[in-house]
């Protein structure tokens, strides 16, 4: 099974724009209060925190883009980011028997998921993804992708 949400590539990109809008919109209008207008008193900080959060929030959620790939004889995951100088790539492969387990953690804001497969010596190495900008059927697929590998590896 094939996943992937490049086709939104688009759509993150104007997010991101509009984020950086929002946020350069509240620095010059916080300096615009504090040193010509003085209309807002103390509450002009929120000026400030306001898109600080929202940026902080969009940052927080991680890389936008994700590919999943199960066909063949093995797993592979990337992840990427649409914004170029936040990008941190991901990129693993490896043989479905490997698979051992998988944990999709839904949070406020975001959602990951952590990988756990078998490497060398018997010791085990935790995979972990951005997957918050994953729809809910695409999330379902996903899941559904991953219980089908463990079930076909228990046996």
């Amino acid at each position: 099974m094939r996943l992937n949400n490049r086709n939104k590539a688009g759509y993150f990109q104007f997010l991101s724009i509009l984020v950086a809008m929002i946020l350069a919109g509240g620095i010059i209008a916080f300096f615009l209060e504090r040193n010509f207008y003085d209309l807002m008193d103390s509450s002009a900080i929120l000026l400030l925190i306001v898109p600080l959060i929202i940026a902080l929030i969009f940052y927080l959620r991680g890389n936008q883009i994700f590919e999943y790939d199960s066909d063949g004889e093995a797993l592979h995951f990337r992840s990427k980011n649409v914004v170029f100088f936040l990008d941190k790539t991901t990129n693993d492969e490896f043989p479905k028997y490997k698979l051992l387990n998988y944990e999709i953690v839904n949070m406020l804001f975001l959602k990951r998921l952590y990988i756990t497969i078998s490497s060398k010596k018997n010791k085990s190495m935790i995979l972990k993804y951005d997957i918050s900008y994953l729809s809910g059927k695409e999330l379902a697929d996903l899941n559904s992708s991953l219980k089908n590998v463990l079930h076909n590896n228990k046996e």
